[in-house]
């Protein structure tokens, strides 16, 4: 009877029931890994650091949570999920303890440069790795509300969790304590993915041996070459959350100028993502009735462009109305939800070598890291805080552009397109 009611659970969620302790790990790993990102640049720049110092910090760690986000789909498929996930652990809690420890506490530039970049190769290791995992356990029919879960969760703990958590902690613990805390609960999610997560991992790759790993990662850049329909795939997910990215460098402070301390601000960056988590599970099962191009193109591409307009002009009118704006915030973070079924539609396009195409995906997912705070430091003194919102707008409107061309193989569609193309063929007899 308890199976029965597991399975019937999996079936109108979609969560794999033999990963549930896995994506309770990841939910508070991520809410430990998440807590300084809507507070620590206006932190800095209280103790003196400028605003491209501070894209100059976001921007190297950007750099190495891409090359450790393009690592994770192939080591995860050649070395196995846990394996990769517990290197991801290591690595963030040796940076947490320079950055803090040594970088932070005596604002020490270079030391906070490069702890702080080591700490970046830490959560794509653990988070994305765990997508295999995810992509190997689905039934296909489910794999849009499976991702949907891991976003829910991965995004709740980052940008939700994390920041009530801090304008909490940052009264009671103080600053520094805070980032402290955060291995505690970095633990706390690897006790739950690593150990109480018993589900097994059997690959589709037949890769045996030193060899092997090697083809692995050289997939994750000959599948491009095999399938150029997932190079687009990983360029649309990097203009999904290269805001995401790029805001936290420069938006608290032009929110201060509006009427926002720190505190509201963040109160406003963890209900953005409230809305943002809650719409990852609709547009996971949207996107597997409506089609996932749609979905992405809509909802995402032209749903994101417009709202993230309405972040900038939004204070303007309303300066200090706290409802207006997060109003303005919470359907920024709707549209931003409207990516999901990206990652369905990209391992869908190849029929084996799943963890490459997830590879693209997961760098296309580490380089906004990368890329946001990099946009910011390059173009903030000649365009101000105003161009920069436009540039992040148009990029939206190219993603929605670039997603018509990202067209399934007849063998992977989803069940609209199916009932689609059969009313086509109707139509036509």
């Amino acid at each position: 009877m308890l199976q029965k009611n597991n399975n019937s659970f999996a079936d109108k969620t979609g969560i794999p029931m033999s990963l549930l302790w896995g994506y309770v790990g990841i939910l508070i790993f991520m809410m430990g890994d998440g807590m300084e990102t809507g507070w620590l640049s206006p932190y800095l720049k209280a103790q003196g650091m400028t605003i491209e110092q501070n894209a100059t910090l976001f921007t190297a760690y950007g750099i190495t949570v891409a090359i450790s986000a393009w690592f994770s789909g192939v080591l995860a498929e050649g070395f196995g999920p846990k394996k990769t996930m517990l290197a991801g652990l290591l690595l963030y809690l040796a940076g947490t303890t320079g950055f803090v420890g040594y970088g932070l506490a005596h604002l020490n530039f270079p030391v906070m440069i490069i702890t702080y970049a080591l700490r970046g190769f830490g959560y794509p290791l653990f988070a994305y790795s765990f997508m295999v995992w995810i992509a190997y356990q689905s039934p296909k029919e489910k794999l849009g509300r499976a991702v949907g879960w891991f976003w829910f969760v991965f995004t709740g703990g980052l940008n939700v969790l994390g920041a009530f958590y801090s304008s909490w902690a940052i009264k009671s613990l103080g600053y520094i304590n805070t980032l402290w805390s955060s291995v505690f609960w970095v633990l706390i999610g690897a006790f739950f993915a690593l150990l109480l997560n018993k589900a097994s991992f059997k690959t589709g790759s037949n890769g045996n041996g030193a060899g092997g790993k090697a083809r692995e990662l050289l997939k994750g850049l000959t599948i491009i070459q095999e399938e150029p329909k997932v190079l687009i795939g990983g360029i649309v997910r990097i203009i999904n959350t290269t805001a995401q990215f790029a805001f936290p460098v420069f938006l608290p402070m032009y929110m201060e100028k509006h009427g926002f301390d720190t505190t509201t601000w963040l109160q406003i960056w963890g209900t953005i993502f409230t809305s943002n988590i809650i719409f990852n599970l609709i547009f996971g099962f949207v996107g597997d009735r409506l089609g996932w191009r749609n979905t992405i193109m809509w909802f995402g591409g032209i749903g994101c462009a417009i709202t993230t307009l309405g972040l900038y002009y939004v204070p303007q009118a309303a300066p200090g109305n706290f409802a207006i704006v997060l109003a303005a915030g919470i359907l920024w973070g709707a549209c931003l939800a409207g990516y999901v079924p990206l990652s369905a539609l990209v391992p869908s396009l190849v029929k084996k070598d799943k963890g490459a195409a997830i590879a693209i995906l997961n760098l296309g997912a580490g380089l906004p890291v990368f890329v946001g705070p990099a946009l910011v430091g390059l173009f903030f003194s000649a365009v101000g805080e105003e161009g920069i919102i436009w540039i992040l707008a148009v990029l939206y409107f190219i993603s929605a552009l670039l997603t018509k061309f990202i067209t399934l193989p007849d063998n992977a569609k989803t069940l609209h397109q199916v009932k689609a193309d059969n009313t086509t063929l109707e139509a036509t007899i």
